[in-house]
């Protein structure tokens, strides 16, 4: 039998196939187009779970069960996506909804939760007990693993690193409060600082990449105009990865984890990201002096954490 793994994202709709052996088989992608009601997002996740199934070359008799990873709080007593700021879903009933569509069991779980969850059973993670996963993308994600089981917290809401705030009183942000992580280290963030200094640096080498449009900034914009010895890009890029740093030496303060895995979009950029992410932490973290300690490394399963995760959740 195979399982269905569906990582629902701020942006896309990811799906995957995985078989008794780990591997993603089949896989379907659709956009979110969030914010829109919640009916219309589950449409669409059973399309792509169809083409996913039938990109896989199989039916859904074939499939035993199908798992969705869902920014924001689930509750899974009663399968209520209770509060989810980015999709601007509150006390949606998603299970109910999703099994009417899809017509397999449906499990849920935090989006960052079930990519902390695939890179212990299928990545960087195994065979760790205690690790973090953060996910830069649309927001911050962050999934916690303690003594091999996902903190959740007695409301389901528990390991929300991205609103932990780093700035206070700073940036609006749309949990309610101000100065979040996210913020600040989101890939959207990123692509916000970029577009701000390009603004400010008509000079700069970003209008080049963007084709002399602020509008077509991404997140690896700055990246890649530093590269060229763009001294405002480098400002952007330095900056940026200064606001990550703040959080994850947050996460290693409270957890001090075996490891701290990074992933997202942003990830890509290996260790360009990681080596002066690294050397931040080794500054700031509150156990300098430890003979041991966390190991900050890059997710291996890149964009598929969240769906081997969400694919494994009912084991």
């Amino acid at each position: 039998m195979y399982r269905i793994g569906v990582d629902l994202g701020g942006t896309n709709i990811a799906v995957g196939v995985v078989n008794e052996e780990l591997k993603i088989i089949g896989r379907g992608k659709v956009k979110t187009k969030a914010p829109r009601p919640a009916a219309e997002i589950f449409d669409d996740i059973a399309l792509a779970v169809q083409m996913a199934v039938k990109d896989a070359g199989i039916s859904m008799d074939d499939v035993k069960s199908v798992g969705v990873g869902t920014p924001g709080s689930v509750n899974k007593n009663n399968g209520y996506i209770e509060f989810s700021n980015n999709l601007e879903f509150n006390q949606v009933p998603a299970k109910e909804m999703l099994e009417e569509r899809i017509g397999k069991p449906i499990y849920l779980e935090n989006d960052a939760n079930c990519a902390a969850l695939g890179e212990a059973i299928a990545g960087v993670g195994k065979g760790v007990g205690n690790f973090v996963a953060v996910t830069l993308g649309t927001g911050v994600g962050s999934g916690i693993i303690v003594n091999g089981k996902i903190v959740s917290g007695v409301n389901f809401a528990g390991g929300e690193m991205g609103h932990t705030v780093i700035m206070v009183n700073g940036k609006q942000c749309n949990c309610g409060r101000k100065g979040c992580w996210e913020q600040y280290a989101s890939a959207t963030a990123l692509i916000a600082q970029t577009k701000e200094a390009m603004l400010e640096n008509k000079d700069s080498k970003m209008w080049q990449l963007c084709n002399g449009s602020v509008d077509n900034a991404s997140g690896r914009t700055a990246f890649d105009a530093m590269r060229l010895g763009d001294e405002a890009a480098q400002k952007v890029v330095d900056n940026y990865i200064y606001y990550v740093a703040v959080g994850v030496t947050n996460i290693i303060n409270t957890f001090q984890p075996e490891f701290v895995c990074v992933g997202g979009g942003v990830s890509h950029e290996g260790e360009t990201l990681l080596a002066p992410l690294r050397k931040h932490i080794e500054d700031e973290r509150y156990s300098i002096y430890a003979s041991e300690q966390t190991k900050v490394v890059a997710a291996e399963l890149g964009n598929d954490a969240g769906i081997f995760g969400a694919a494994l959740l009912d084991e």
